[in-house]
This record gives C-alpha cells, structure tokens and sequence, in this order.
C-alpha cells in the first residue's frame, strides 16, 4: 500500500473494532478534516464501508473494514514487523553505521510501528543509546509512548481505559 503511514493507522483502528468518527479520531490522533479526507479515500478503494443505523438518539454511522481492508493491514503490519526485525538484527551485530541508514531510510513508519506495537521499546531506545543520537530526531515527543515498563503491547489498540469489565463497590468491610 503506497500511502500515508496514517491511512494505515486509522486503517488499523477501524480492523480492530473502533468505529465512530470522533473514536477514530481521538485513537488516531488526526485532525477531523484530514480524518475525513482519509476516510474517503480509504471508502473509494474499497478498504472500509460505512454503514447507517438508526439508534434513540437519531441516525449514527458506523464504519467497518472490508475484507480487502482488513488484509491490507495484515500485509502492512508484516511488512512493519520485517523492517523491525532488521533493525533488530543490526542493533545486535554492533552495526552502528548501518543501523541508522536503516532508520534514516524507514523514519516515517516509525510512529506506524509504535501504533501497531510492532517494536520493542527497551531495544528501540537501547538502540538510540547505542547511536548515541536523541530519540526526538526520529519520533516526535507526542509519538513516544510513556509505558512505564519499557514496552509496548496491544494497548494501541484500545482506548487507554482499564476495563476490566467488573464493577467496583464499596461495602464497607
């Protein structure tokens, strides 16, 4: 897919279940115009359908991902996951030289490897250690996930809510 890594971001969100505009949105982190902008294109190749439901409060459109739009974002995020993996590969050889033109030539899917928890946070930052050059020059500072713990999991994938479905009451014990 020769496209705007966001095109496969906001993809992605709308394969993995978020399906209102303002969700998108706020997941994506992409201005409502440009979101909009996005969504057209995507819907004109036949990557997602937007469906009409009437619900209490009045019509409400959904969006899904076709099937052609869900097998995009496999092929995408396996290509993510290659280019990862040779950067790993460099990383662990010692290549200092070669392991930054591998950055310098996938910069702009950095922030897509991020959204899809693709890469492995301890070994991207040991990388830019290593390199001995700032994080920010590759991935803006609002890209850069605050896990705590180093690592990036499936949590790009949810609305950062811990819901673990229980309820929680006080009974005074």
């Amino acid at each position: 897919m020769e496209s705007e890594p966001k095109d496969i971001i906001v993809l992605g969100a709308i394969k993995h279940g978020i399906k209102k505009f303002d969700k998108i949105q706020k997941m994506t982190e992409v201005d409502a115009d440009e979101l909009n902008s996005i969504l057209e294109q995507l819907e004109r190749r036949g990557l997602i359908r937007t469906e009409q439901k009437k619900g209490w409060f009045g019509t409400k459109v959904e969006i899904t991902a076709t099937e052609k739009g869900s097998k995009e974002v496999d092929e995408r995020v396996h290509e993510l996951q290659e280019k990862w993996n040779q950067m790993s590969v460099l990383y662990k050889s010692g290549d200092k030289e070669k392991l930054k033109e591998e950055m310098d030539s996938n910069k702009s899917i950095l922030p897509t490897m991020m959204f899809f928890g693709v890469m492995d946070m301890m070994m991207f930052s040991m990388m830019f250690s290593m390199m001995a050059i700032p994080m920010s020059d590759y991935v803006s500072s609002e890209n850069i996930p605050d896990t705590g713990d180093g690592a990036m999991d499936d949590g790009a994938m949810d609305d950062g809510a811990m819901d673990d479905g229980g309820f929680d009451f006080d009974i005074g014990f």
